[in-house]
């Protein structure tokens, strides 16, 4: 260090030391052979992985949720009782300083620390699509520990992201000691965030099918005991630390008439068109702060002004809206007020993610589909409508738009049930998921984060296995290229020395190697030519080319297009020099292979 500050280069020193310090949580040891092979054979020690992966999660969501109450409390002068959200009055200085000096802070603090981790987080469902459940432990403690900033300082986003990341890659590098299959890594990086949404809303239902139809991407037996242990795991640790999220009292009616389901399925088709707007305003408010030319530490500041100011009108915008969802179901709001709590929290939610707060839209979906209920239920009530009253109008769309912007019928449907215990209104939830989920596959075709996946140019639509995607590309699957002639030949020179059934196709190229054409055998010999004319007037396909680096489904798309049976793969497309040829045949059928063992490998069939 003294011979790094006499040459003026104390921060290279510090960077130095920096990366030879952090480089331990990404490490990954090894666990004694005998205990790895013990989780190998038999699934029952699997499942004693996923409940120790599950307690580790419990214990992640009550130290983030309580370090952000911690915050809450300090930063915004609470009692020990108060929630920031579900407040009617938060002291005017404080509401619109702490944001905004928050976010200015929270910016120096991640400008600070891209210059040591250049590294990207990698989501859960990103990991198990991609990477076969490999995530790296410490860019996700840094990711969740900017989470609980953000919503410390009272950025209107969610602690949900964190405590899945967090928990999720502990259960990656619990699979990495262990040197776990693919298959069994990919379920324990579920078991981590079935574990953290289980533990978030004391839910084991949710949690679990949480893993099932976001981060595995499938349900299927063979990972029931290892989900469902993580889940009641943390759920238990989180109870012997007292922390459990208070139950949710709807006074709701335990029976819904058919007659209301029309109505239902309106308020579904509803939610779902406002959560795909509230998608799109994420992404037009991060393209306007990246216009703004604003220096990237600044913007969270910016967008902390914008949310303390809205702060002003009122707290709930702060924070997730924990408190504020519970204020709204006790006490009925007023329907104009419910409605200008939806605007205000949706642009808050926008300019907090768009400005570059850490955090996810999990609870703020829930909070403001509660309020599009509450909304729609005002206006039935004013239309002279008594089938259904508002309260039930704002679980129904509570569980619609979360699905809408999250994605997971079946996550919200168990969700309802755990935390309201009402049956017939669970059923209306469920009627209510399948319309929204359907409208937006149908419309957008997207969740908040695959369409998050979509912007970055990652063809995500779920965390089903598709890295097989990316490696079975066509340089593993082209052939020689077998002959390959000058296209200057004459075509009764190669009809003399290619008799039919000699050859499939002849390759065209010219001195340089550069591809100039393909002629099939068959077109050879029934062509009705001149004399002198030479194979270069009968090619095909003289512009379509492969390329090694395409993956099989762009080289299928390529031969529906042009509609042949075979193209030639060059090494560039700059110097199309001639390197194989691959045939639609082979191509479908390796691709038809690798489908084949992704659903055994889902199915559980391949252990």
């Amino acid at each position: 260090m003294r011979r790094v500050v006499a040459d003026g280069c104390l921060w290279p020193g510090l960077r130095h030391v920096w990366q030879r310090a952090s480089r331990w949580p990404n490490r990954v040891l090894h666990a004694p052979r005998h205990l790895r092979a013990l989780v190998r054979a038999d699934e029952i020690w699997l499942s004693v992985l996923a409940a120790f992966v599950g307690g580790a999660s419990g214990l992640c969501v009550v130290a983030m949720n309580r370090s952000s109450l911690l915050l809450h409390r300090l930063l915004f002068a609470l009692d020990n009782n108060g929630r920031l959200s579900g407040l009617e009055w938060v002291d005017p200085v404080r509401a619109v300083a702490v944001p905004a000096v928050g976010g200015v802070v929270f910016g120096l603090v991640t400008l600070a620390l891209s210059r040591f981790v250049a590294a990207r987080p990698v989501d859960p469902i990103e990991a198990n699509a991609l990477y076969g459940g490999r995530m790296a432990m410490r860019e996700s403690a840094i990711l969740s520990g900017q989470t609980v900033l953000s919503n410390g300082v009272g950025a209107s986003v969610g602690l949900e992201a964190g405590y899945t990341q967090i928990s999720s890659s502990i259960g990656s590098w619990v699979g990495q000691l262990f040197r776990t299959r693919k298959e069994d890594l990919r379920v324990l990086v579920g078991c981590g965030a079935a574990g953290a949404i289980g533990a978030a809303f004391d839910a084991p239902l949710a949690g679990a099918f949480y893993a099932f139809e976001l981060v595995i991407g499938t349900y299927a037996l063979v990972t029931l005991a290892p989900v469902a242990m993580a889940s009641i795991s943390a759920i238990g640790v989180v109870h012997l630390l007292n922390s459990a999220s208070e139950p949710l009292v709807v006074d709701t009616p335990f029976v819904i008439p058919l007659r209301a389901y029309p109505a239902l399925s309106a308020l579904a088709v509803l939610c779902a068109l406002v959560g795909i707007a509230i998608m799109y305003m994420v992404t037009v408010s991060e393209g306007a702060f990246r216009r703004s030319r604003l220096p990237v530490w600044l913007r969270p500041g910016v967008g902390g002004l914008i949310v303390g100011s809205m702060a002003l009108i009122t707290p709930s915008v702060l924070s997730a809206g924990h408190s504020a969802m519970r204020v709204g179901f006790d006490g009925a709001l007023p329907t104009s007020t419910a409605a200008e709590f939806l605007v205000l929290k949706a642009i808050a939610s926008c300019a907090s993610i768009g400005a570059g707060f850490r955090g996810g839209l999990f609870f703020a979906s829930l909070y403001l589909g509660s309020l599009t209920g509450a909304v729609f239920g005002g206006v039935l009530a004013m239309a002279g409508s008594s089938t259904l009253s508002v309260a039930t109008c704002a679980v129904v769309g509570m569980g619609a738009l979360a699905v809408a912007v999250i994605g997971g019928p079946m996550t919200m449907v168990f969700l309802t049930l755990e935390t309201t215990g009402n049956l017939p209104l669970t059923s209306a939830v469920l009627v209510a998921a399948v319309i929204s989920s359907l409208t937006v596959r149908r419309t957008f075709g997207y969740s908040f984060a695959t369409w998050r996946f979509h912007l970055r140019g990652e063809a995500i639509r779920s965390a089903v296995d598709i890295s097989w995607i990316r490696t079975l590309n066509v340089g593993r699957m082209m052939r020689e290229p077998g002959v390959v002639l000058s296209p200057e030949t004459t075509v009764l020179r190669a009809r003399a020395k290619y008799p039919l059934g000699a050859v499939a196709r002849l390759i065209l190229a010219d001195e340089g190697g550069r591809y100039r054409g393909l002629v099939n055998i068959s077109d050879l010999h029934a062509a009705a030519t001149a004399a002198d004319a030479v194979l270069g007037d009968i090619a095909h396909h003289p512009a379509t080319v492969l390329t090694q680096q395409m993956n099989v489904r762009d080289a299928i798309s390529a031969f529906e297009n042009e509609e042949c049976d075979a193209l030639v793969v060059v090494d560039s497309i700059q110097s199309g020099r001639v390197v194989g040829l691959l045939t639609e045949q082979h191509a479908l059928r390796r691709y038809a292979q690798e489908l084949d063992r992704t659903r055994r490998s889902l199915a559980g069939e391949t252990r």
